[in-house]
This record gives C-alpha cells, sequence and structure tokens, in this order.
C-alpha cells in the first residue's frame, strides 16, 4: 500500500514511524523544512519538500498512492489560511484526478466547536468556531468533505490538546507555574496523547471510517484540576486564579468521543498521564 503522509511534524513523523514497521506499506512524506529531510527519511521511503499549495509538487507527491494522512500544522497564528485551507483545496482538485486513492484521514481540531460553557457536544452538534483561525479550520473540514464519493473515503479526527514524548504537560504548562490566571478554572479541557492519534489512525485506516469523529480522552478536566494535577506531580507552585478577571477562554466544551468508541477503538490512555 502506497501512503502519502502531507505534513510530517509531531504527529505525522510518528505515524510515519508507526507505519514503517509495515513492509507492505511504501511511505511518501512531505515537510516545508528541507533541514528535515534526511530525519524523515529514516520514516519513509521517499520525502519531497513542498507546501501544500505548491500544486504541480503536490500533484507528483499523490501520484500512485493509495492512502493520504493530512496532517499539516500551522506554524503561527497568521499561516491558519494557507496551512489548512490552502492545502485542502489543492489537494481536492487534485484528488479529482486519482482515482486509485481510496481514503484520505485528516488531523483536525475540536476546536471548531467553540464555546459552549462547558456544555457536553458530539458529532451532530453545528460547529460554532469562536475566532478567525476556528473558521478557517471548519472550511477546511468542508472542503475535504467535498471530495467523499463512491471510491474515496474521507475521514476527518476532531483532535483535542496533544500531549506525549517530548511535549508532555508539564513542559506545556510549566511557565505558568505560581503565576495568577483569569478566572477560577472551571473551564473543561479535552485532551488526547500521541499513542491515541497514531492508534486512531491506524484504526480509521484499516477500518476505513468516514466521515467525522471526536478524538479527545475520558478525562474532561477542568482547567484547574490538570493545571493542580501536573503542578503536585512535579512539585511545581500552583496557580492562583482571579475570580475578578474574566477567563476569555474560547474552547470550553464537553467534547464527547463515545462515537469512535463504538466504532470499535479502544483508547491507550483514557485518563490523562501526568
Amino acid at each position: 500500500m502506497n501512503i502519502a503522509i502531507i505534513g510530517c511534524g509531531y504527529v505525522g513523523y510518528s505515524v510515519a514511524h508507526h507505519w514503517q514497521q509495515n513492509k507492505n506499506f511504501i511511505i511518501t512524506t512531505t515537510t516545508t523544512s528541507p533541514e528535515r529531510v534526511d530525519g524523515l527519511k529514516t520514516v519513509s521511503q521517499r520525502v519531497m519538500v513542498t507546501k501544500g499549495n505548491d500544486y504541480e509538487t503536490l500533484k507528483s507527491v499523490l501520484k500512485n498512492q493509495d492512502v493520504v494522512l493530512l496532517t499539516v500544522g500551522a506554524k503561527s497564528g497568521t499561516t491558519y489560511e494557507e496551512t489548512y485551507l490552502e492545502t485542502a483545496k489543492t489537494l481536492v482538485s487534485i484528488l479529482k484526478y486519482s482515482p486509485n486513492i481510496h481514503q484520505l484521514i485528516y488531523t483536525g481540531s475540536y476546536s471548531v466547536y467553540g464555546d459552549r460553557n462547558g456544555v457536553w457536544v458530539d458529532e451532530e452538534t453545528p460547529p460554532a468556531p469562536a475566532n478567525l483561525n476556528a473558521q478557517i479550520l471548519r472550511k477546511t473540514e468542508d472542503v475535504l468533505l467535498s471530495a467523499e464519493n463512491e471510491s474515496l473515503r474521507v475521514c476527518i479526527l476532531r483532535l483535542g490538546g496533544i500531549y506525549g514524548p517530548g511535549r508532555e504537560l508539564v513542559k506545556i504548562f510549566g511557565r505558568v507555574a505560581g503565576t495568577t490566571r483569569p478566572g477560577k478554572g472551571e473551564d473543561t479541557t479535552n485532551w488526547v496523547h500521541l499513542d491515541d492519534i497514531v492508534g486512531a489512525i491506524e484504526f480509521a485506516l484499516h477500518h476505513r471510517l468516514q466521515g467525522i469523529y471526536n478524538l479527545v480522552d475520558d478525562a474532561h478536566l477542568t482547567s484547574k484540576q490538570l493545571i493542580d494535577n501536573v503542578f503536585t506531580k512535579h512539585n511545581l507552585p500552583n496557580v492562583v486564579w482571579d475570580v475578578t478577571n474574566k477567563n476569555n477562554r474560547q474552547y470550553n466544551a464537553w467534547v464527547s468521543n463515545q462515537k469512535i468508541k463504538d466504532a470499535g477503538y479502544k483508547f491507550i490512555h483514557p485518563q490523562i498521564i501526568f
């Protein structure tokens, strides 16, 4: 099976490393950073340096592929449209002429649900992106889903906050130890371990999942519970919550993962690892 991984950062590299062990897979990876080519050669048979909106190079990447995994990540808040939406539009325009590709898997974000004041949401809940970048992510989903046809299945995984080896929670939150934060820390968080992202992508591939699936663990801790646990584990000073200053976090929703569990996926880390 020929598989192209478009965008090979933290998630894409880990998936490529996992799939490399399958001798029946021929993997092509892409990167926008020439200095990463040598590293990606250790997990794939072919590496291409390209941006997602480079039609001709991306067309070459997709030639003779069977499956495409889209795992791009914006390098800054100002590059979302180029990174996500333009890549999706370019990809879909090429898929029209790529009859061999039978599956597209995309790692998106639960941020498309917006601020629901901690209320439970699932895949049937209409998205309500709270800012421009979340709106771009929502449009990206629509563009990719438009490519579905009788021979091509599109699977969108809406990821929670990503953590794992090299991206531990203490590294993510350590900088706020001992600081004062707005609000009460009562907003709901949604996280997923790298192992489960790799596992769910593998599951989606082999079960040919189609449609939208939330990919978050079972924890759903509040920000206060999460940070308190991290800092207690690592002997760091706790955050002081300023209840007089409103927290303006824009992704406050209790995201359900029941759909992917009903499909048969079993979480490796259903609870957060501190």
